[in-house]
């Protein structure tokens, strides 16, 4: 079993209580989790890496669990996006580790939740950047949850590390107006509508 040593978490929420426009009525909140980890598996290659996801699975929960606390509970919740940043000494593919156990965590927590986990991952190094995406989690083309959030560390990720990040929603963009599939009208039988 590899060791995914944690060296650093952050919880970032934001909230957006204005974006032109009139105030909304709420503030929306988005949020994000982020774990530093040591990458077993930097400068060399592992032919078999899906074995690690279910190791990488209680880092997941207890992300999501920070998160989800964080945001004001699993009711307000209704957007979700996940990704990663592997370190130079990595691949990409050791950030695709993240797959599972980031978006299996937050459906299992988050409870009815079709829709599919948005993702993205990168290789960069310290200070690098991620812009999450974001959707809804019951239904893919709500466009008003079309969105992300952007994320890093000033000091990760090291050439043999990772960054692995959760990211929830609470709400669509402050002034969505582009149409289509309304939330309130979402059926979640498919992940689709």
């Amino acid at each position: 079993m590899p060791e995914f040593t944690i060296r650093k978490l952050q919880l970032i929420i934001e909230e957006v209580r204005h974006d032109g426009g009139p105030a909304p009525d709420n503030p929306r909140k988005l949020g994000a989790a982020l774990a530093c980890v040591k990458n077993p598996f930097a400068g060399r290659y592992e032919p078999d890496l899906q074995s690690t996801m279910d190791d990488l699975k209680p880092l997941g929960l207890e992300m999501s669990e920070k998160l989800i606390a964080a945001l004001g509970g699993k009711e307000v919740i209704d957007g979700y996006g996940k990704g990663a940043i592997v370190g130079e000494a990595g691949e990409l593919e050791h950030g695709a580790m993240w797959h599972v156990p980031g978006g299996w965590t937050m459906r299992a927590l988050l409870g009815d939740s079709n829709a599919i986990v948005p993702s993205c991952m990168k290789k960069g190094g310290m200070g690098a950047r991620l812009d999450i995406p974001l959707g809804h989690i019951n239904a893919a083309y709500v466009r008003s949850h079309f969105d992300g959030i952007e994320v890093g560390l000033p000091d990760g990720p090291k050439a043999d590390e990772i960054v692995f990040g959760l990211a929830m929603s609470c709400g669509g963009r402050v002034h969505s107006r582009m149409g289509g599939l309304e939330a309130w009208n979402v059926k979640g039988e498919d992940g689709l509508r």
